[in-house]
């Protein structure tokens, strides 16, 4: 079976290389030195660089090139998703599943990744691919758990048997709407935790705010439709733990460096990798402010990240607030 995979990203590599044990991997990758070193070298020299990569895995500069595959697995950065289907979306065969690998908001919309899709793609099924999984383990084999969420079951069970190996469990689940907004709010909440980390606050810190985090992701997706107990499953207190705790997480990492004094204008370029979390944090911000949905560690992070907001002040403000009980939602 010949899978299209778009984006040439470390998650994009890392999942084309253990697909490819079953299948054949079309990769779109923009980069003409890295797409000519994944063909003649067999590494991505640009990501994980020395892990060598199946012959049967292609790459290709030209999207164009593979857009013709039934199944198109999606790595391109939530924030460039849209100009990419602007110009691209009509080369779409109506019959390609799409597979979504990214996690995020639209800024200048709110929209999740599936409606964005939606929006080009009406007739495409769609399938959100989602939990803990940092690429540089999954390259590597380590096992690892996913869950494959779409509206129509078949499709998911569909996805789910196609990448299901030794080492990569997938699971199914409907919840489109809570995994995606799930993958969206712990990339927010890690960078909490990196702030944190950034300022040598300790394990107690880190623990209240992935625990309250939690809180916090299950209230806002309920507000949006979502479903609680897709929360408390690998898109959601999985996808947290992982991205939160992890030396690999880049969402971590930006908020450590965050709390060391670095702006969000030299984060990409310190980390080398998108930090989807970032203007996720803005799209949060102002969907919670419109529903009116109590978010107090994505409302004092946003104004870390945009407003300059110093990190003492805001862990006063937390610890400040009036006494509750600790389920109350």
């Amino acid at each position: 079976m010949n899978i299209s995979v778009l984006g040439g990203g470390s998650w994009a590599t890392a999942i084309s290389k253990e697909l490819s044990k079953n299948h054949n991997i079309f990769m779109y990758v923009r980069d003409e030195i890295n797409a000519k070193s994944i063909n003649d070298n067999h590494q991505n020299i640009k990501y994980l660089k020395g892990n060598i990569l199946p012959d049967n895995i292609k790459a290709y500069t030209n999207i164009e090139d593979v857009l013709h595959n039934k199944y198109i697995i999606n790595a391109v950065p939530t924030q460039k998703i849209r100009s990419m289907l602007e110009e691209y979306s009509e080369k779409f065969s109506k019959d390609s599943i799409i597979i979504n690998l990214s996690k995020g908001i639209e800024v200048d919309t709110d929209l999740r990744i599936s409606e964005i899709f939606k929006e080009f793609l009406p007739e495409n099924k769609f399938v959100a691919l989602s939990g803990p999984s940092h690429a540089e383990e999954v390259i590597k084999g380590v096992p690892t758990s996913l869950v494959a969420a779409s509206k129509d079951f078949d499709v998911a069970k569909e996805i789910q048997n196609i990448m299901i190996s030794e080492s990569l469990r997938v699971y199914t689940n409907e919840d489109l709407i809570g995994v995606e907004f799930g993958g969206a709010v712990k990339n927010v909440l890690a960078i909490g935790v990196g702030i944190l980390d950034g300022k040598n606050f300790g394990d107690n810190s880190r623990a209240a705010v992935i625990t309250r985090g939690i809180h916090e992701m299950t209230r806002f997706c309920i507000a949006m439709g979502g479903d609680r107990t897709t929360l408390y499953g690998l898109a959601g207190i999985g996808d947290l733990i992982v991205t939160a705790t992890s030396q690999h997480s880049r969402n971590r990492k930006a908020g450590e460096l965050i709390g060391q004094g670095h702006t969000i204008d030299s984060l990409e370029k310190d980390i080398g990798m998108v930090v989807e979390g970032i203007p996720t944090c803005k799209a949060l911000y102002e969907i919670s402010k419109k529903k009116d949905i109590y978010m107090p560690l994505t409302n004092i992070i946003y104004n870390i990240l945009y407003k300059n907001m110093d990190v003492s002040t805001a862990v006063e403000i937390l610890m400040s607030k009036s006494g509750k009980n600790e389920f109350e939602f």
